[in-house]
């Protein structure tokens, strides 16, 4: 029988914490090449696009088919479905909803990498992109950090009020500046669908980590690429980064390369390469969104369930 989890079932199992121990650990796996993850295949259209994202984790294989359409008004923005699989046998597990899993296992990568990153002194955390995903974010960071102040900027004001309010409700000082003033901070998240530069080499200051989150997709970006060329730039992985990350744009114009990659997340995690190693360097981590990341979170979410015995069966067979 097939397990079906709808969003709500799987927003009842998962928290922070358990998704961040379980992408932190898919990462490891990664950089020991014990996952399987072919890379990500792309229908663009002219508002958006649809991504097939297989990949193997454990005892668990599985594909997310999601969509990114930044400027639906009526729906959300990603949707997604998730068919977790049996290797041994290749049977569909379950079909769960991939939407919350997808924004649940996107924050986890920022908390991650900013565990590893970013100063362990960091109090002050920008945001730059006050949608959806700046509130899981938020919420990975504070599993990380103790946060005492928030700034944000977002082109929609509504956002920015918003975000800022969720904020001071977590008993966070949170204030809604210019872009420029939001950089001045100790880590700065950017959750924007931007194709053009809209962090300048020049706003960051010595010390400052920046999880780049929003470029996904070949084409986007948002910060300067002077800045990727005086930063260390870690990368969730380094095909996926150079095709459709962060870097994408600049590798694109011959200004970036393969080897100006300091290391991906799960070789620091994994100890092969350090993390920060001085008060004063920058560091970048450009997250693509891997699948190996929603496939360890759907395994997560179905083991829960299953105990739990939340969702109901069908047999598609």
């Amino acid at each position: 029988m097939t397990l079906l989890l709808t969003l709500e079932e799987v927003k009842s199992i998962l928290n922070m914490k358990d998704v961040m121990n379980a992408v932190e650990r898919a990462f490891e796996l990664h950089a020991k090449g014990l996952v399987q993850m072919p890379p990500k295949v792309y229908l663009s259209f002219e508002k958006g696009d649809l991504r097939a994202m297989p990949a193997q984790v454990g005892k668990y294989a599985g594909v997310k088919w999601v969509n990114s359409h930044p400027y639906n008004k009526n729906l959300p923005t990603v949707m997604a479905l998730l068919i977790l699989n049996d290797p041994e046998n290749g049977y569909p597990l379950s079909v769960m909803d991939g939407t919350y899993i997808t924004c649940m296992r996107t924050g986890a990568a920022g908390g991650i990498a900013a565990k590893y990153l970013a100063r362990k002194d960091s109090s002050t955390f920008g945001f730059i992109g006050c949608g959806t995903q700046a509130y899981y974010q938020l919420e990975a960071l504070r599993e990380v950090y103790e946060i005492e102040k928030v700034l944000a900027f977002d082109l929609n004001g509504e956002n920015v009020e918003k975000f800022t309010n969720h904020c001071k409700e977590l008993g966070i000082n949170a204030y809604a500046l210019e872009c420029k003033k939001v950089c001045k901070c100790d880590v700065l998240t950017t959750t924007t669908p931007s194709k053009k530069p809209i962090v300048k080499e020049e706003w960051i200051e010595e010390g400052t980590h920046i999880n780049a989150i929003g470029a996904d997709a070949p084409g986007k970006q948002e910060l300067d690429e002077k800045l990727l060329l005086k930063a260390k730039v870690v990368v969730d992985d380094v095909e996926q980064s150079m095709h459709g990350g962060e870097i994408n744009v600049a590798v694109s114009k011959g200004i970036f390369s393969q080897n100006d990659i300091y290391a991906t997340i799960g070789e620091v995690i994994a100890g092969y390469k350090k993390g920060r190693e001085s008060e004063k360097e920058i560091t970048i981590f450009d997250s693509t969104g891997l699948a190996i990341q929603d496939i360890a979170t759907a395994s997560l979410v179905f083991e829960k369930a299953k105990s739990m015995k939340i969702g109901r069966e069908l047999n598609f067979i």
